[in-house]
Parts: C-alpha cells; structure tokens; sequence
C-alpha cells in the first residue's frame, strides 16, 4: 500500500517522534511505501528514517523552494512547482492518506483532503493519528460540524481518528482491503 503522510519537518520532542518512529516501522515491517513530502529535517526525517531502516520504500514529492532539504536517499524524488501540485500528487500516488502533527501546513492539506473526500472526488482512507491528543481541538470541531449539518456526509465516513500508529495502520489495511 502506497501510504500518504503528511506531518511536520519541525524538529518535535520525544512526545512525538517516538510515536513517530514506531508508526515508521509498522509500515516498513508491513511492505508498504510512504509517500510524503520528500524533506530530509525534523519529523519528516524521523519517519523517513525508520520506514527505510524497516525495509519500506520512500516516494517523496517535494516543492521546488524546498528542493534544498529533499531527501537524497528517497527511492524516488518528484518536485512539483507549487504547494498545490505538490498535494495533488502526494494524494495521486496514495492508496491512503495518514495525517500526523503539524502545523499550518499539514493543517492546510488535512482540511483539502477532507474536502476532496467529502465531495466524492476522491474515496481514500484517511486516518488522523492523534498521538498524544493533538488533534481532538480538531475532532471536537468536527464533530460539532456534523452535529450541526455543515458535513454533508458522516464524518465517520470522512475519517478515522487514531490514537496510535498500529491502530491506524490496522485501519487502513482493512480499508484497502475491500
């Protein structure tokens, strides 16, 4: 399964990248590949690192105005333009999509790959990985969105919440499975 990534190149503590790691190794371990980014820094490295180490392979799309922090080793590289083509080839090339901590960026295309979902142009899995609450700030607003009639679709149909990386991949294996 080609598994779609999207998280943080910020350097994050312990808190994070542990996880980080562990979720890494359940998809090398599992014969997957990690479709991400393509940076070579902070938690895109970490998670990187251990998918190679466990023996998964790394397709990376990059942005031209990050080419300098794309990883070399990455099996293979593509550099798109812009953000925008950048996240419509992470999601081209994805079976699933896992969204990890982040910032603005990662909140930018967890909110567009929702979206996308919502409105049928896409019928991935998509998991957000709550490792140490991060995201329930999210899912309370989610689900107040549903409960409110904003979502035009369940919002169990347009996410799964995840509390570590052995749920989520156990999720998304069932998923694609279908």
């Amino acid at each position: 399964m080609n598994i779609c990534v999207f998280l943080s190149a910020a350097d994050l503590d312990e808190r994070y990248t542990a996880p980080a790691r562990e979720f890494a190794e359940l998809i090398g371990k599992g014969g997957h590949t990690l479709v991400w980014g393509g940076s070579d820094v902070g938690l895109m490295k970490v998670v990187a690192d251990g998918v190679q180490e466990a023996g998964g392979r790394l397709v990376g799309v990059s942005v031209e105005f990050l080419r300098h922090k794309a990883r070399a080793r990455a099996d293979e590289m593509v550099i798109a333009g812009d953000l925008a083509e950048r996240k419509a080839l992470l999601l081209a090339r994805a079976d699933a999509v896992v969204i990890m901590v982040g910032g603005t960026g990662t909140l930018d295309e967890a909110t567009e790959i929702l979206e996308l979902k919502k409105h049928g142009l896409h019928d991935k899995p998509v998991v957000l990985l709550n490792t140490a609450g991060f995201y329930d700030g999210l899912r309370e607003q989610l689900e107040r969105m549903e409960a409110e009639s904003f979502l035009p679709r369940p919002l169990a149909e347009l996410v799964r919440f995840a509390d570590d990386g052995a749920e989520a991949i156990a999720y998304l294996e069932r998923a694609t499975a279908r």
